[in-house]
């Protein structure tokens, strides 16, 4: 998951009473599973488990703790199992399942994006053939198939943070921080999205998992980051179109003073990525930029009196001000 204007790294070694489960198929030949990190996500949980069908194995991490009985749905799937996730944030959740598993290769992959088998199956036979590639991802498209913004992009910097707060990506869509490619197209990305990516277990473990600092957004941006310092590479597939429901599992929408909650985390999560990985003056250049992007959206919302904008807009700079993620204590 990543943010876009419109969970210390944790360790990869196993929890207390985190058991070792299977994973995929047992012939011998390379197994996969499917790791899902789910948050009062039954209903899309559902739709996604209708369209990979019974055959795929899926490690379920519930970050609700059984509150919508998600787990129930998988009772009599064969090759799956569940995890209570203690609602630790998705970063967290799903390095757990990673490191629970003992599949060869592992495709995380949100509960509203609807991959096919043979979605999956193409990005873990990427990853067979190609020794090189750390990560391979699917393109997650709007009702419209059009490829979404952020499905990846490039690191942040004070000039591509200028380009997307002003809108100059959208003459020079290669400028700015987030990527929308067409369908089809070839394009080199420093990170890529993590609603179905696929990765080999042993590497994702070897390079700490997702970055636990961060409860939800920006975990992929920073696995992006420790694929290029590895030395590997990553690729977006753009030819592989996933249909996505954009930032709709998320269960309680609304944080303290009325604010939406998933907007300040998206402030949140990006803010602290930009002071984690960079010196006071550039992260303090780059937030400022990308909270000035916001104003002129707030100001249209105020002067159209359009209350769910105004609250969005207000929410994503709270939290970009604050570093404070409406969902930790």
């Amino acid at each position: 998951m990543t943010d876009t204007l419109d969970d210390e790294v944790g360790p990869a070694e196993a929890a207390a009473g985190d058991v070792p489960a299977p994973g995929g198929d047992t012939t011998g030949e390379a197994s996969y599973e499917v790791v899902l990190v789910t948050y009062h996500s039954r209903d899309h949980v559902t739709g996604l488990l209708a369209t990979l069908g019974d055959g795929v194995p899926v490690a379920l991490v519930d970050n609700s703790s059984g509150a919508d009985d998600v787990a129930g749905l998988f009772a009599d799937r064969p090759a799956s199992r569940c995890l209570d996730g203690g609602n630790v944030g998705f970063a967290r959740a799903a390095n757990r399942g990673a490191r629970t598993s003992t599949a060869d290769y592992l495709v995380f992959v949100n509960p509203d994006a609807r991959p096919t088998r043979a979605v999956l199956e193409t990005l873990v036979a990427d990853l067979a053939a190609d020794p090189g590639l750390g990560s391979v991802a699917a393109a997650t498209v709007s009702e419209q198939q059009h490829i979404e913004l952020g499905v990846g992009g490039w690191e942040p910097t004070p000039i591509r943070c200028l380009a997307y707060a002003s809108g100059w990506h959208l003459v020079r869509p290669r400028s700015g921080v987030y990527a929308q490619p067409a369908v089809g197209e070839d394009i080199e990305l420093g990170w890529i999205t993590g609603a179905c990516l696929a990765v080999r277990r042993e590497t994702f473990l070897r390079l700490g998992g997702f970055d636990e600092r961060y409860f939800v957004y920006n975990e992929d941006m920073a696995f992006g980051r420790a694929i290029r310092e590895a030395g590997l590479r990553q690729r977006l597939r753009t030819d592989l179109l996933v249909p996505h429901a954009t930032s709709s599992s998320s269960g309680p929408a609304v944080a303290g003073g009325g604010l939406p909650k998933m907007p300040q985390q998206k402030g949140a999560s990006m803010a602290s990525y930009l002071v984690d990985h960079n010196g006071p003056i550039a992260a303090t250049t780059m937030r400022a930029l990308l909270m000035a992007g916001f104003l002129p959206r707030l100001a249209v919302a105020v002067a159209r009196r359009d209350s769910t904008a105004r609250r969005h807009h207000l929410a994503y700079l709270k939290g970009q001000w604050t570093r404070r993620s409406p969902y930790r204590p």
